[in-house]
């Protein structure tokens, strides 16, 4: 049996099993494309109540760790493959909470799920992966890996538009995505579905989870609060666009860039919060028309289907996971940025999130937003 990647026949994968449906049926898809398969759920970290600095390691919030690795058992048992729990919750508390945490100290608005996929998801799994004799790692993304006619790997956008998670894969290496296995993303959600039920695998029903992993209240200021602790910046004005005060804020980690709810402010019409100056903790305010913007600038550029940018060039861009895109010019700026201009304005451009530029169904790269320009 042949895939795009080669011969199955004795190839190694260690599948990330999160105990959800999409993991599930990849590990049963590889199992039945002829690949040696083996289960691994990673245990990440979680809040310990009462004690912000600790690990959800005995504690009522290990709740989410538990019922995730026994419910991969499971479907590793009807399958018929090995399962192992593996510990990277240190690599999960650097990468990604002490990230997301910082970063909203500095007024900006991260996408924790993004430091996740690169830095534990992939990176650290790899490495142990490759330790324990694994040619690839697989996940239950929807997305594609294809070689490219220039011999680079790249991430292609999956089969089904509604469940593309390519946005949050831009910052894999060409590393990573040649030891990389996405079977998923070749089939519509529904199919995936399916083939759970007709493979009487036990987790066929099981909803799919929305939240972020290790702030299960989604109360995300409190966390910061707790993390943080004298850290956390004051209360602050509320300003328009002029400087002049507005009223008073709850601190800025409260408020992210086209936020309405939860202001607590009348103003007799719509306001929405149009920028965070960390510098002087303070929450600008203005109308709906006032989060459009029609240029960003980026930071911390990877490429994917191209080594470099040698000039500017026309690509599809996408400022946040759920964006519908939208086309843009991309260019080198001074101190190593990338300046992006786009033909229609778009909403509420967030320093924090990502911008992932496409070629196509190809992912090409992205950067993370730093400023804004209308």
């Amino acid at each position: 049996m042949k895939s795009a990647m080669g011969y199955t026949d004795g190839k190694k994968v260690v599948v990330g099993m999160s105990g959800g449906v999409d993991s599930s049926v990849a590990a049963w898809l590889l199992k039945e494309q002829g690949y040696q398969v083996t289960g691994v759920t990673m245990r990440l970290w979680q809040e310990k109540k009462g004690d912000a600095a600790e690990s959800a390691a005995g504690s009522d919030d290990a709740d989410c760790n538990l019922t995730a690795a026994e419910d991969a058992a499971r479907v590793a048992e009807a399958i018929g493959i090995p399962h192992y729990v593996m510990d990277f919750e240190e690599e999960f508390k650097c990468h990604v909470v002490d990230y997301f945490v910082e970063e909203y100290l500095q007024g900006r608005t991260p996408n924790p799920c993004i430091a996740c996929n690169r830095y534990v998801k992939w990176e650290a799994l790899l490495k142990r992966s490759r330790a324990m004799g694994a040619d690839y790692i697989a996940t239950g993304h929807y997305a594609r890996v294809d070689r490219l006619p220039n011999g680079r790997f790249a991430i292609r956008c999956s089969v089904t538009g509604q469940k593309d998670q390519t946005y949050a894969l831009y910052r894999l290496t060409q590393e990573q995505l040649a030891h990389t296995l996405m079977p998923v993303g070749e089939y519509e959600k529904c199919r995936i579905r399916a083939i759970a039920q007709e493979a009487k695998l036990p987790v066929a029903h099981k909803p799919d989870s929305q939240e972020i992993c290790f702030i299960p209240d989604q109360d995300y200021a409190s966390f910061i609060d707790r993390q943080a602790g004298d850290r956390v910046p004051g209360t602050g004005n509320f300003v328009d666009s002029s400087g002049n005060v507005l009223g008073r804020h709850k601190g800025i980690t409260h408020y992210t860039i086209g936020q309405r709810r939860g202001l607590e402010l009348a103003m007799g019409e719509r306001i929405y919060v149009t920028d965070i100056r960390q510098n002087t903790d303070e929450v600008v305010l203005g109308r709906n028309e006032d989060i459009f913007v029609e240029e960003v600038f980026c930071d911390n550029i990877c490429f994917m289907a191209i080594e470099d940018l040698k000039e500017p060039l026309r690509v599809f861009a996408k400022i946040r996971y759920n964006h519908k895109g939208e086309y843009c010019r991309i260019e080198k700026a001074v101190g190593g940025k990338m300046r992006v201009i786009f033909e229609k304005p778009v909403r509420a451009a967030t320093p924090g999130q990502s911008v992932c530029f496409y070629d196509g169904e190809y992912v090409l790269g992205g950067g993370i937003i730093t400023s804004f320009g209308r």
